[in-house]
């Protein structure tokens, strides 16, 4: 049985199986603004979700098992490790057969193994296995699963566990890039020089030019530590930089991929096929922000 209430939803009738998108988690501006006493960070941050993204299948199973498929499978744990498998067996959902398409690279700042692991629940819930839980339950898995289990554009606070509501986001597409350099989240946090900063400012605009101007008035105060571990973000920064009609780069979360927000797709996906070509060896992926 679930280990969660129900909230007041009732679980769903049993279907076959259930396929999940798990979408690129953006830090549009990251801001840290203090530490509590147990060690962890205090952060103020828009997030939002592109739709470039891993895709969860889940299905009932006699024993647990997970298979872990697609472009950005290697080095991907297939087994207890794996948050997938970790989000499944937290839910008290009998056993199942978790396939993990990976299309994100990992440990990249996008909330990769967090998004998979939200949408490891949410497919659990449509199977009628499990119901979602709150929030601020998933916080042991890792401090982005409560805004990962439900993608969509908010203002985190908190360690992660305060979510709040923003305006809808302009249209805009965004780039992502990232260099093929994994960076530890601890260690970008233990070389993080000032912790207590301000908080984001300003209220968020609704068009899509008023909305990158406030953006680039707000920070990533990640990224500096992040540059001084893995100086090529720098370059990735430059390269986004330049191209035609990128509105804001900046990186995301800690790192090392960083986005270029642009007001169309036609120039995002011109972007990409122009730093596909320049950098072979970087991933390039580029999508609808949402």
């Amino acid at each position: 049985m679930p280990c969660w209430p129900k909230r007041g939803r009732r679980l769903l009738q049993p279907i076959a199986k259930a396929t999940e998108a798990a979408p690129a988690k953006i830090n549009l501006a990251l801001h840290v603004t203090g530490r509590r006493g147990d060690g962890y960070h205090l952060l103020d941050s828009l997030v939002a979700f592109a739709d470039i993204a891993d895709r969860v299948t889940v299905e009932p199973a006699a024993e647990m098992s997970l298979d872990v498929t697609g472009p950005r499978a290697a080095g991907v744990p297939a087994d207890a490790r794996n948050l997938v498998w970790k989000a499944a067996a937290l839910s008290g959902a009998p056993p199942v057969a978790i396939t993990l398409e990976k299309h994100l690279p990992a440990a990249a700042g996008i909330g990769g193994g967090s998004s998979d692991a939200a949408a490891t629940l949410r497919a659990l819930e449509r199977l009628g296995l499990a119901s979602l839980p709150d929030p601020a339950d998933l916080l042991e898995l890792g401090a982005d699963l409560p805004v990962c289990l439900s993608p969509r554009a908010v203002r985190m606070e908190g360690i992660g566990e305060t979510l709040s509501p923003v305006p809808p986001l302009p249209p805009l597409w965004c780039l992502l890039v990232n260099p093929g350099v994994a960076l530890s989240t601890p260690a970008v946090f233990a070389a993080l020089e000032t912790r207590e900063n301000p908080g984001l400012r300003g209220h968020m605009p609704v068009g899509a030019g008023a909305f990158c101007a406030w953006l680039a008035g707000q920070r990533n105060d990640l990224e500096p530590p992040a540059l001084r571990l893995a100086p090529v973000i720098r370059d990735v920064l430059a390269a986004l930089a330049a191209q035609p009609g990128c509105a804001l780069a900046r990186m995301s979360g800690s790192g090392a991929t960083c986005f270029g927000l642009f007001p169309a797709e036609a120039p995002a996906r011109a972007a990409a096929a122009a730093l596909s070509r320049a950098e072979p060896g970087w991933w390039v992926a580029a999508g609808r922000l949402a």
